[in-house]
């Protein structure tokens, strides 16, 4: 028999039901830097509910695609102005038509060319996705790319080799062979163990400045206490 697309329409399985059908990350390496990606940014955002962050997650952008099994789903994605909530996959006709502002891939040998070109052009002409950068672990080849009328136009590096990104108001950049976050000023984005680590450091200094300044102070009144000492025994008062 055959089916109408009406029909088939009917058969379609509820959007917030689609899992996602992405496969495993290439190697432990891989998932190490995804985890760092969405750690940094997640700590950085902490106080944010206006984005969501996708993480090796399928992008179902129509019902076609999804009847075909034709599915795409970046290794990072970001999407801004949206309700920060738990999804299995990002579905683009329930959540008003948004596609990702920012992916990042993380290349592999086995993904590396599909990377390069067919989801180059599906990012830039089908999600018109303003920014798309990728990086390789393992070689640690490292690209971005900015929308600019209809053409993705690389983004330059500056003389660090980091890229700016418009969409998260950060540099991306290379640091210890993982991809990493920068503020303007050049200070890297922590993962919250790194900020846990560094917020202990910083009270263990504060505790060591405040027992220093009480022993220079307790050393200070020893001091007059003998010089006072001293002088009455000159038979002269100290003034107080």
């Amino acid at each position: 028999m055959v089916l109408t697309a009406a029909q088939l329409e009917t058969m379609m399985p509820d959007a917030t039901q689609i899992e996602s059908d992405e496969p495993e990350m290439e190697s432990s390496i891989h998932y190490m830097q995804l985890l760092l990606l969405v750690s940094c940014l997640e700590w950085l955002w902490r106080e944010r509910n206006d984005y969501f962050i996708g993480a090796n997650l399928t992008i179902y952008f129509s019902r076609q695609q999804l009847r075909n099994r034709d599915f795409w789903g970046p290794d990072f994605f970001l999407v801004q102005l949206t309700q920060k909530r738990s999804r299995k996959s990002w579905v683009v006709w329930e959540e008003e038509g948004q596609y990702p502002n920012l992916i990042v891939e993380l290349l592999s040998t086995s993904t590396a060319t599909v990377d390069r070109t067919v989801k180059k052009e599906l990012y830039q002409n089908r999600f018109r996705t303003p920014e798309y950068f990728w990086f390789s672990p393992e070689t640690l080849e490292f690209y971005g790319w900015r929308l600019s009328g209809h053409q993705y136009q690389a983004i330059t590096p500056n003389n660090r080799g980091w890229r700016w990104s418009e969409e998260l108001g950060l540099y991306l950049g290379v640091e210890a062979e993982r991809l990493r976050y920068f503020t303007v000023d050049g200070v890297i984005v922590p993962t919250p163990e790194e900020a846990a680590r560094s917020e202990m450091e910083r009270a263990e200094m504060a505790e060591i400045q405040l027992e220093r300044e009480r022993q220079a102070k307790q050393l200070a009144q020893q001091e007059a206490a003998r010089l006072a000492e001293k002088l009455r025994e000159l038979g002269i008062e100290p003034e107080l």
